[in-house]
């Protein structure tokens, strides 16, 4: 009977964890333990699985990982970093629960998924590339180099691309099938200033959102590939390069680390174009695209090496055991060189993300100190009048005394640092 009781109570859901005697006159509540003595085998494991989810919900720093089929719950154990990596190496933000995406926030990651996936950019196309028919207004593609238009049925409109004017007007007096005389003559009259102003700042807004889309997916297909090939290293190329060099595997971890690396490169570098796509201030921006060329440049030697110098120290086939490999002093090389090169990427990364998260505040402070700096000399000047001194100016190649390159990654960094805060290299 109870067994029936418990069975009819788990069927209904998640109220079974409310469960209590069914004595009217007894208000204990069955607990698991009950419910693992009296169940049934199948009303147990729901029980538990409900009881789970209850636990896990109902505490503010768990929660389950959102990764396609893991039924894993992660524990925050961070106050500051809110990326977290639950056991099936899915890394998601703790705060939104989209994949991690720092150094961007999580306000700029919604308008963005937003943005990719809204009809507005749609809109934009058709604005941009599109025309509407001037006797049915029906959008128009031009898919071709001739400014002859004809509308689709039953329409069947013919006319100029450039002026919208009929075509029967038109011919080699008006400059022929590939140009239109009566539109640059009308353009320089403003009669289709318009028209034109908003179909060229569509196209412009257009172009500009695909230039950060393209190279945000570039770097995403990337990633995935990185994965694969960690996966790859992982499960073949370990034990291929300990049968040829007798090196543990334990010893070749330098190899994993790189491409954890890259994966987790890949993902930052993905998210600075939207970073970018959103940052409107043109002195930061303009540092930023320094900083993401740097990064971008030094992120692909890491890649290249792992990827491809790495080759060179593998078998070309399967079974073949008979080929000539690179001795080991240059496998030795190799190592110091890939080791060396994640290192330097991890810190170089490493200060991307904290100044892109700290809103390039460095760069607000250079200026304001640059404008200070260009008062100051400006009084100066003027109060000494002609018999001022002129300064020798400085090539374009001269950096700030505020800063210093180093000239082995050229990470530019701050005149206090005696040593490059990305790769270590001591100044003097």
């Amino acid at each position: 009977m109870l067994g029936s009781y418990i069975s009819a109570a788990v069927s209904q859901g998640p109220g079974c964890l409310s469960l209590r005697c069914p004595d009217p006159s007894c208000s204990a509540i069955v607990l698991q333990g009950m419910i693992n003595k009296l169940g049934k085998h199948e009303d147990k494991e729901k029980y538990a699985r409900f009881a789970l989810r209850a636990y896990v919900e109902s505490r503010k720093k768990t929660k389950w990982c959102p990764a396609p089929d893991c039924t894993c719950a992660v524990e925050f154990v961070s106050d500051v970093n809110y990326d977290v990596s639950c056991n099936c190496t899915f890394r998601f933000c703790w705060n939104c629960t989209e994949e991690a995406h720092r150094p961007v926030n999580c306000e700029t990651v919604s308008k963005w998924i937003l943005k990719n996936s809204a009809e507005s950019e749609n809109m934009n196309w058709i604005l941009a590339n599109s025309k509407p028919c001037p006797k049915c207004q029906r959008p128009i593609e031009k898919n071709q180099g001739c400014m002859h238009m004809t509308c689709t049925p039953p329409c069947k409109f013919e006319f100029c691309w450039l002026c919208l004017g009929s075509w029967v007007e038109h011919g080699e007096r008006t400059g022929g099938f590939y140009a239109c005389n009566r539109y640059e003559s009308a353009k320089k009259e403003g009669v289709y200033d318009e028209a034109e102003a908003r179909r060229e700042r569509a196209k412009h807004s257009l172009e500009r959102y695909m230039h950060y889309y393209e190279r945000w997916a570039s770097n995403q297909t990337s990633r995935q590939k990185a994965i694969s090939d960690l996966q790859k290293a992982e499960k073949e190329q370990l034990a291929k390069l300990t049968d040829i060099y007798g090196i543990p595997e334990t010893q070749l971890k330098f190899i994993i680390e790189a491409w954890s690396q890259i994966i987790e490169c890949r993902r930052v570098l993905q998210w600075t174009y939207a970073y970018g796509y959103y940052l409107e201030d043109k002195v930061k921006s303009g540092f930023f695209e320094y900083l993401q060329g740097e990064a971008e440049s030094g992120l692909e030697r890491l890649h290249q090496c792992a990827e491809k110098d790495l080759l060179a120290f593998l078998p070309f086939s399967k079974h073949d055991t008979t080929e000539d490999h690179p001795s080991p002093a240059e496998f030795g090389e190799f190592r110091v060189k890939l080791a060396g090169l994640t290192s330097i990427t991890r810190n170089y990364f490493e200060n991307l993300v904290r100044a892109l998260e700290d809103g390039l505040e460095d760069v607000q402070c250079a200026g304001e100190a640059a404008t200070s700096s260009k008062a100051t000399n400006s009084k100066k000047g003027g109060a000494k009048g002609k018999a001022a001194k002129k300064q020798p100016s400085r090539s374009s190649s001269d950096h700030s005394d505020d800063t210093w390159p180093c000239e082995r990654c050229t990470f530019l960094n701050p005149s206090s640092a005696d040593a490059c805060t990305a790769c270590d290299k001591q100044r003097y």
